[in-house]
């Protein structure tokens, strides 16, 4: 820290040039996050000083994050569902097993995961001290439900599926996994931190959210196709408050006494801005969006297929991957990501539209030649 503050016009001049060094959202195509919409932006920008872990202070905003799960829960079948705004899907995964742990006692509790699951289970399983055992995926890169059944034994406190695979964008057999799960009593939670809000707005999607009575909690981050300023995700459960309060600590000296949420500071403002989004986009308006996303998912399929890289799976949310080999000729300035399986990645978000498709594969058929 320094011993004399520096002018405005220097410090500015110094942040402005270290965000020149970020890369701009146009060649990123492995990316699950997008540039916030304007609206965001502004609603930000309104409850920017904010604090939701002491909302006696700020009734306002934290009555807005009550419409933010009220609106989720309403697109994911159950209005009635409780929950709160997460710091993302991390938090909401960790504060689901946290639940699911304090539901069945067990001697050596464990969790079966799909093998797609996101990394952050780990860090929950790590931190909470539960064995993570991984089923194997089908040729279509989602959980192998047999494999789920054959690892469950008496200490199996949850079961994870995942809706919107981080890798492949696909959707595990939810309605199996539930039904399993409410057969043998077992917490079923599901990972739609980014199929949440696709999946609703495609036509004949599969069944994966709050609609299927073994589904216990579910997990949908406002800041990704939400396109919600960062970071706001949300852990929605069933109409039950006493799983959330089965989680609570004493807090005395702020305006509520007792807290159920993982972090203490909670800013206001994304949440702000991720019910901004909803609202002013309406079912209509995101619609649109997945929509445009999905084709444009299409669209880069058909393109690269065309050039040799076929598909290594037809996604169910606008997620593609390729077999493109590790010599393969992909042009450079474009940031892709590649699954543990080696293939190519590309999210195609809403930054990702048509024209940023059709300059890649340009610049892939340039590549080529």
């Amino acid at each position: 820290m320094r011993q004399t503050g520096c002018s405005e016009e220097e410090l500015f001049s110094f942040l402005s040039a270290k965000r020149r060094e970020d890369l701009g959202y146009k060649h990123v195509l492995s990316s699950m996050c997008t540039p916030p919409h304007p609206v965001a932006l502004r609603a930000h920008s309104m409850f920017i000083e904010t604090n939701l872990g002491d909302p006696g202070l700020f009734q306002g905003t934290a009555s807005l994050e009550k419409l933010l799960i009220e609106s989720l829960g309403t697109l994911l079948h159950n209005p009635d569902a409780v929950g709160y705004a997460t710091s993302g899907g991390t938090e909401s995964n960790i504060q689901a097993l946290r639940i699911a742990k304090k539901l069945k006692r067990a001697g050596s509790p464990n969790v079966i995961a799909p093998a797609s699951v996101h990394f952050s289970f780990e860090k929950a399983c790590d931190i909470l001290g539960l064995e993570m055992r991984t089923a194997p995926l089908d040729k279509d890169f989602r959980v192998d439900v047999e494999q789920v059944e054959s690892l469950i034994d008496r200490d199996t406190v949850a079961l994870i599926g995942v809706a919107g695979t981080t890798e492949y964008g696909m959707v595990d057999p939810i309605r199996d996994l539930a039904e399993i799960g409410e057969e043998r009593e077992i917490f079923v939670h599901v990972d739609a931190a980014f199929g949440g809000l696709v999946l609703p707005f495609l036509e004949n999607p599969p069944d994966f959210d709050l609609s299927l009575p073994g589904v216990s909690s579910i997990a949908v981050d406002p800041h990704k196709m939400g396109m919600s300023t960062m970071p706001v995700g949300s852990l929605l459960l069933r109409d039950d408050p006493g799983l959330l309060e089965s989680l609570s600590v004493d807090t005395p000296y702020l305006t509520v006494k007792r807290e159920y949420t993982l972090t203490g500071t909670r800013p206001g403002a994304p949440v702000a801005a991720a019910l901004a989004v909803l609202d002013y986009l309406g079912m209509d308006g995101m619609r649109a969006v997945v929509t445009g996303c999905m084709k444009n998912t299409h669209r880069l399929i058909e393109g690269m297929e065309t050039f040799g890289y076929p598909r290594a799976v037809t996604p169910d949310v606008n997620v593609a991957t390729f077999v493109c080999g590790d010599g393969a000729a992909l042009p450079a300035g474009w940031h892709l990501s590649r699954t543990r399986q080696g293939h190519t990645r590309i999210v195609c978000m809403p930054h990702v539209h048509r024209d940023v498709v059709e300059e890649f594969l340009r610049d892939v058929g340039e590549s080529i030649c």
